[in-house]
């Protein structure tokens, strides 16, 4: 654009995060809780950075809501994205959502324009008129079917204490360390998570040359699990409906698995489009 001024993405470690916000900084892109290691970043303490530095800050929030307790408004947070389907349980193909601070609805323009983000869709006007603050983000009809599991899997949050459920969250996934720290065969994976509960999501990852078809074979022994590229395993822990009982099972198939090698079996080997 003629006049504009030129910008620069730069993608940073995280441990550089923090000293790389500076006066020169526009916009700071995060993830709360990191896909693939679970490392939690503090939302409180970068925002407030970034604002110090006259910089906005957009947050993903995918693998974070439903698990922890999120006080946005509280953090001053400016912008958030994230999904239904994980921990709110909406399953394949449900809604996101999108936050935007009251703060900034006079000044954001969502640059797809469609029939459900029109100020009055039933007016049939020839020209349009997006609708006030983040309404206009509506650009289109949305899925019907998906909105009403979606609706259905957050009646389950009514009256539940989101701190309960990060408690429970903790307790998960720190007796599933101490059940895998138990196995002398277990050794061979290496946690590539933060070893501090307070510094991780509802996630464990270990590393292990051949994460993919131990994966696949925990998935076909029933304990559904995340393989990463190029070497993560990774387990979620739904506090809502996964029990101690799940986790002591868990443990048990993947220790048998790895120490009989059964992951060894070719048919482990054998990658899909979706991994």
């Amino acid at each position: 654009m003629l006049g504009a001024k030129r910008c620069e993405l730069q993608i940073v470690n995280d441990a550089e995060i923090e000293k790389n916000i500076t006066e020169d900084v526009a916009v700071v892109v995060l993830t709360h809780v990191n896909y693939k290691s679970g490392k939690l970043h503090d939302i409180e303490r970068i925002t407030h950075l970034a604002h110090e530095k006259g910089a906005l800050v957009i947050w993903d929030l995918a693998h974070s809501t439903g698990a922890l307790s999120l006080e946005i408004d509280k953090w001053n947070v400016d912008f958030a994205v994230g999904c239904g389907y994980k921990y709110l349980n909406g399953g394949p193909g449900s809604p996101a959502f999108i936050y935007a601070a009251t703060c900034h609805h006079k000044a954001i323009s969502q640059p797809l324009t469609g029939w459900m983000g029109h100020s009055q869709p039933f007016a049939f006007s020839k020209q349009y008129q997006p609708a006030s603050g983040v309404k206009q983000f509506l650009s289109g009809t949305p899925g019907i079917l998906s909105m009403s599991v979606l609706d259905a899997a957050m009646d389950v949050y009514g009256g539940v204490d989101l701190h309960q459920v990060r408690d429970k969250s903790i307790s998960l996934s720190e007796l599933f360390l101490a059940l895998a720290n138990e196995k002398q065969e277990l050794s061979s994976l290496i946690l590539s998570s933060p070893t501090e509960s307070a510094d991780r999501g509802s996630q464990l990852a270990f590393s292990h040359p051949q994460a993919f078809e131990i994966s696949q074979a925990l998935i076909d022994k029933g304990i559904v699990v995340d393989f990463r590229s190029p070497d993560i395993l990774r387990f979620g822990f739904a506090p809502l409906y996964v029990s101690h009982c799940d986790i002591y099972k868990a443990v048990e198939v993947l220790a048998k698995i790895v120490s009989e090698e059964i992951y060894l079996n070719q048919k482990y080997g054998m990658r899909k489009k979706v991994t």
